[in-house]
């Protein structure tokens, strides 16, 4: 299938980067390069754009989609969090840096990829097809009290315990091998009344193991932390989440850059000597108007922040 992705947030994200002509952007979740394409429309021939994806799938439609822009481009199969690889690419450092957080459209609707609780598939759900990790591995072999803590973790599911009960009983009588199993014996661990509101029964225990399976928050963290260092002064990194996991990670390390001050409290004045080397751009998360929710539901729970290196 083609790779299709709508671009969450796309007026507000390129407003953000502000972006130059002649600099030199990282999208480092290039997915199908709906983003990308309008960076480099954006850049002149002098101009850098440097694709980023560890889904080498998402980096093939990606190299397609951009080949029409007369900007330089580099693509790396690599993961958002390797800074040096990306650091090597900018030649120098970059004017912009974008994350967009979360799967893409193309990895919860292709149903072979094993992501969505609405497509029976092999257990996967890994976005780099090299890794080892996979949802079937999971499901299959952690013990019970680890599969309640990614749940509950992870997902922020209630029913964690009770669902990870459920998996062990059955995965005891057989080993659980597609997405349709494992979204049936959710089904069965959560009590009908409980299932009647809110999202999908599946949704929030489908998340948690992704993110387990490709250690989305764990890269996330080193990213945050280390891509502000790769900006040259005025750059900025913009990052998008879609929960609430991603975005305290991003608002605690954003929050951190901006005030790194590590004196005790009750000192009157700084003695560390640390300052910011950033400043705030959006002082509230931007969030997707209703007109864009209306047409692209997936955007609902999009947050926007940014940050710009003095």
């Amino acid at each position: 299938m083609e790779f299709e992705h709508i671009p969450v947030l796309y007026d507000e994200v390129m407003e953000a980067l502000n972006i130059k002509a002649d600099g030199t952007y990282v999208d480092g979740t290039a997915g199908g390069g709906g983003h990308a394409s309008g960076i480099a429309s954006r850049l002149s021939k002098e101009g850098l754009l440097i694709a980023v994806d560890r889904d080498r799938e998402a980096l093939e439609a990606a190299e397609k989609r951009l080949a029409s822009y007369e900007c330089r481009k580099k693509l790396l199969h690599t993961n958002y969090s390797d800074t040096d690889a990306i650091m090597e690419a900018t030649e120098g450092g970059a004017d912009g840096i974008l994350l967009d957080l979360g799967v893409s459209s193309y990895q919860l609707d292709n149903a072979d990829r094993g992501f969505s609780y609405m497509n029976d598939a092999p257990l996967d759900m890994r976005m780099d097809e090299g890794d080892r990790l996979t949802a079937y591995d999971v499901v299959n072999t952690y013990d019970r009290a680890e599969l309640t803590r990614i749940i509950r973790e992870y997902g922020e599911e209630n029913w964690a315990a009770r669902i990870a009960e459920f998996i062990v009983n059955a995965r005891a009588e057989k080993e659980i091998k597609s997405t349709g199993e494992l979204t049936e014996i959710i089904k069965a661990a959560i009590p009908a009344k409980a299932r009647r509101t809110g999202p999908h029964p599946a949704k929030r225990t489908f998340q948690a193991i992704r993110i387990e399976v490709n250690d989305e928050l764990g890269h996330l963290r080193q990213a945050v932390e280390n891509l502000p260092d790769l900006l040259k002064s005025g750059g900025r990194i913009a990052i998008i989440t879609f929960h609430s996991l991603e975005d305290r990670i991003v608002k605690t390390e954003f929050e951190r850059r901006l005030n790194p001050c590590t004196c005790p409290k009750e000192l009157p004045v700084c003695v560390c000597g640390k300052v910011s080397d950033v400043k705030r751009v959006t002082k509230k998360p931007v969030i997707p108007k209703a007109s864009e929710t209306d047409t692209n539901p997936r955007a609902r729970s999009a947050k926007l922040r940014v940050l710009e290196k003095l």
